[in-house]
């Protein structure tokens, strides 16, 4: 059996950037629109006016201050909502293995290691951007990697999924190093045209190295322990899939094809779950409260974060000890804890002690102990 440590991360993050005041004006001229087509049956009472979106709506429910996407021109047209991609040949490279490489590279650099090295690639990610040839072995072919990739979806903890995925292969032996990528394209599936939720996505991909410490060229983080867990729910749910022609207007613009939530019962049952499935994971490995030097939790709202910290630590989290990057990425589904490790973990000293955590649809949630060398 061998030891697995982190030894790279790499962020890629989208040139534009969508403020919150750019993001409001383009939902509330959007919903004017609606208004005026509506306006008889709005007058009827048989349908209500859409409300305008603010701000300070936003920030107040989310923490989120702006988001980085691919693509503003069609998020920002009232008559198109949604990103405008430029389709592309079978024969070039697909945007997600772009972004995916693109992260990976700095990845790699970091950790020293050449993509020849890699044996493992997986692309974990809430949602593919086709069902098949498997992106990762896209990623694989574009790094010039060896060995063997897949696919994974757990949502927005696919990233968590794929270390501990990662971590058991390289601590049995079979494979060498490997690479858990998560390229989130979440402005297509977010609906864009929803109050409740037009804010809370954004685009960017985050990559992970991960192999033996005997391997380790450099500093790393050893990889002590990973838990994941499921458990079933419909409170957070997308049903656009392959046997979406298949039924009664199934092409139809349906609501249910975009990211749905039901907030107010995500909240009740998913905080709980996590602050539970994080201290049993400490418990069960003999780390404290107070060993805990820091926390990287999933970025999807500040308001989660700040409970789940405080149940965690036993105390409100100090400065630093739970980074937020959210207010910048907004959601970034699975990646969104990536981000946060990749940019708030150098200043650790050896020995430190660290969690690691995402969650999400399924319900699903995925955590990691490390330790700073």
């Amino acid at each position: 059996m061998f030891n697995p440590v982190i030894t790279g991360t790499g962020v890629f993050t989208p040139e534009q950037i969508i403020t919150n005041d750019e993001l409001v004006e383009t939902f509330n001229a959007y919903a004017d629109l609606m208004n005026a087509q509506n306006a008889e049956a709005i007058a009827a009472g048989e349908m209500e006016p859409m409300e305008h979106s603010s701000s300070e709506f936003i920030v107040k429910a989310s923490g989120i201050e702006q988001r980085y996407v691919i693509d503003k021109t069609g998020v920002l047209d009232p008559k198109v909502m949604h990103p405008l991609f430029r389709e592309r040949a079978d024969g070039e490279i697909s945007l997600m293995a772009e972004m995916a490489v693109d992260a990976c590279h700095k990845a790699l650099a970091e950790a020293q290691v050449d993509a020849s090295e890699i044996d493992l690639v997986i692309c974990a990610a809430s949602n593919m951007e086709r069902a098949y040839p498997a992106v990762a072995i896209e990623i694989q072919q574009a790094l010039g990697a060896g060995g063997f990739a897949f696919d994974m979806n757990v949502a927005c903890s696919s990233a968590t999924f794929g270390i501990q995925a990662a971590a058991d292969m390289v601590r049995s032996g079979s494979a060498n190093k490997a690479i858990v990528v998560n390229p989130e394209i979440c402005s297509a599936h977010l609906e864009w045209r929803d109050r409740d939720c037009h804010f809370i996505f954004g685009d960017v991909a985050t990559a992970t190295v991960i192999e033996r410490d005997s391997d380790a060229k450099g500093d790393y983080f050893e990889i002590l322990s990973t838990r994941c867990a499921t458990e079933f729910s419909n409170n957070i749910r997308n049903n656009n899939g392959y046997l979406r022609r298949s039924r009664p207007y199934g092409m139809e613009d349906r609501r249910d094809m975009q990211f749905m939530q039901n907030g107010r019962k995500v909240f009740k049952e998913v905080l709980p779950m996590v602050s539970k499935h994080i201290l049993d994971h400490m418990a069960d490995n003999g780390v404290q409260s107070d060993d805990l030097k820091r926390i990287w939790l999933h970025q999807a709202n500040k308001t989660m974060n700040d409970f789940i910290g405080k149940k965690v630590l036993g105390r409100t989290p100090e400065a630093g000890e739970q980074p937020n990057i959210l207010q910048d990425y907004a959601n970034t589904s699975s990646a969104g804890s990536i981000i946060a490790f990749a940019q708030n973990s150098k200043d650790l000293e050896s020995g430190d002690t660290g969690l690691i955590c995402s969650f999400g649809a399924g319900y699903s949630v995925g955590s990691i102990i490390v330790r700073r060398h």
